[in-house]
């Protein structure tokens, strides 16, 4: 991606979810991920119940339990491209991913469309 000008980087990223300039250089940031999330529930319960009867008496006891979890993760990617002179001069990745540009992974979604 290097030496893209900022029209091509428009055509095969769109537009960047924020822009920070300062100096010469203009920083793009984009969101990069396919919406997956991951979810774990966890759930107990415990239930107890008697009756006891004799001779038109009646006695009873219930016993109810409950108490549940659940978590939910997406993976992401925020891809910062950095622009000198109006050219891409470096590409950088945060966020918790596997190897760069991996493909598959999360910070490959948003620049996969300009390294073909």
């Amino acid at each position: 991606m290097i030496g893209l000008s900022k029209e091509q980087v428009l055509t095969c990223m769109g537009p960047p979810v924020r822009r920070m300039a300062e100096g010469a250089s203009e920083v793009w940031s984009y969101n990069s991920g396919n919406g997956h999330t991951s979810v774990y529930s966890s759930a107990n319960s415990n239930a107890t119940a008697s009756v006891t009867g004799a001779g038109g008496y009646a006695s009873g006891q219930a016993t109810a339990y409950g108490s549940g979890v659940a978590t939910a993760t997406q993976r992401f990617c925020t891809v910062n491209v950095v622009m000198t002179e109006g050219r891409v001069a470096r590409v950088n990745y945060v966020g918790p991913t596997g190897g760069l540009l991996s493909a598959g992974e999360q910070c490959a979604f948003a620049v996969e469309n300009c390294v073909r």
